[in-house]
């Protein structure tokens, strides 16, 4: 079981705020990572790099090695199976939790030691519980270092002791280290300080070696190495309150002391080029369309404010996807089209875009002045005028007519008929 931060690191981390990154604070210069042999800081989510150096020279790159150790525990075994442990011969000075051969541990604790304490005979025992063999354990480490694309990178074993064939490049780990990170148990064991191993012939705890997590709340992983051949190595991320996260490597170092140096200064670095940017403000028009048989224009407004994270050397635009017209009747916030906020050339996010006041209807004389145009128009009225002009002078001469005869008869009547007899 994973033990959880103490109350001592609780307080700590209310200590720390100070040194945490923040949009406010003052951005720090490049690390000169001077004493690193190959290094790297790219971005968690698309893995671009923010700062390297020799990001592709091969190394033997110590118990990182295990990376790709969990990855395939991720992939292969279920977190509840029994493994058996098998035998191991280890040295004095190598990191492991003792497991008696034959001892019976669950997957997910072997897991834990592995990432934690860096085990090796949990390493041994991973390997064999998932491929039968520490050989047919390599082939499937190098087959997936394939399928990942990771061209600079070969495994001799499964633990990461120095071989001419255990290899990889900072380039390649943060590649690895990204895709393990997308695993919520992976991200978990390596933000932890400690965990209690629960299964096996004794209950073991076992503490994690990157001491970086315990000391700034904002660093939250990966994996500490150290051999004679490859020197001190750490690859880590760190994630700000904004929402951004970085990860690092560095290989080669001199000292403990060096590889926390330049993984902070990288980590702190990469945070500080971040910044939440407001790409949209409900109520904002960002775009206007024409009303279909009217003048008028109607203002087109995004349907809810966004902001978008994004580093300072990325752009961010928009992109409107309107009708050029718009038919009425149509109410205030009708939604009619979007808009998408691109960061990079990449679209980030869509946002629907809503009319910002109605949009008039239009009667059958709006829709026929429409159509026909001003001049076809003016020249239709004075033909219905002239039309009118000319209906009622006839009606005029009808009755006149009408008139005229009904005296003529009153007069004849009047004639036949001088008296006025019955």
């Amino acid at each position: 079981m994973i033990g959880r931060r103490s109350a001592a690191a609780a307080i700590t981390a209310v200590l720390m705020l100070a040194v945490a990154p923040s949009a406010g604070a003052q951005r720090p210069a490049p690390p000169s990572l001077e004493h690193a042999a190959a290094a790297i800081l790219v971005d968690a989510r698309d893995g671009s790099p923010i700062l390297q150096k020799d990001p592709s020279e091969s190394r033997s790159v110590a118990s990182t090695t295990k990376l790709m150790t969990a990855l395939l525990t991720l992939e292969r075994a279920p977190m509840r199976d029994i493994f058996v442990a098998a035998p191991y011969d280890a040295a004095p000075v190598e990191s492991k939790i003792d497991l008696r051969a034959g001892e019976r541990m669950r997957v997910a604790d072997l897991l834990e030691a592995l990432l934690l304490e860096s085990a090796n005979d949990a390493a041994v025992t991973l390997a064999h519980g998932i491929a039968g063999s520490t050989a047919a354990f390599v082939r499937a480490m190098n087959d997936r270092a394939a399928e990942l694309g990771l061209a600079d990178t070969s495994y001799a074993n499964p633990i990461g002791l120095d071989a001419p064939r255990n290899r990889s490049t900072a380039r390649d780990l943060s590649v690895l280290a990204r895709t393990l990170l997308d695993h919520p148990r992976f991200a978990r064991i390596v933000d932890s300080l400690s965990a209690t191993l629960e299964s096996g012939a004794r209950t073991r705890v076992v503490h994690n070696r990157n001491d970086l997590i315990a000391r700034f709340p904002f660093v939250d992983g990966v994996k500490t190495g150290y051999t004679s051949q490859a020197g001190y190595v750490l690859v880590g991320a760190a994630t700000a309150a904004n929402g951004a996260r970085v990860v690092s490597v560095v290989l080669g170092e001199p000292s403990e002391a060096a590889r926390d140096s330049d993984t902070l200064a990288l980590l702190r670095y990469g945070l500080a080029q971040y910044r939440r940017v407001p790409a949209l403000r409900e109520g904002r028009a960002v775009a206007t369309t024409d009303v279909a048989f009217h003048d008028d224009r109607v203002e087109l407004t995004p349907a809810r404010s966004l902001r978008v994270l994004a580093r300072r050397d990325q752009r961010v635009t928009r992109r409107v996807h309107a009708p050029d017209e718009l038919e009425g009747e149509l109410a205030a916030g009708a939604r009619v089209g979007s808009v998408a906020v691109v960061r990079d050339g990449a679209v980030v996010r869509r946002v629907a875009l809503v009319t910002a006041e109605p949009v008039p209807g239009a009667g059958l004389p709006r829709r026929i002045a429409s159509a026909l145009g001003l001049s076809l128009t003016a020249l239709a009225m004075l033909c219905i005028v002239s039309l009118g002009a000319i209906v009622g002078t006839r009606a005029r001469r009808r009755r006149r007519a009408r008139t005229q005869l009904a005296r003529r008869r009153a007069r004849a009547r009047e004639a036949r008929n001088p008296a006025g007899e019955p």
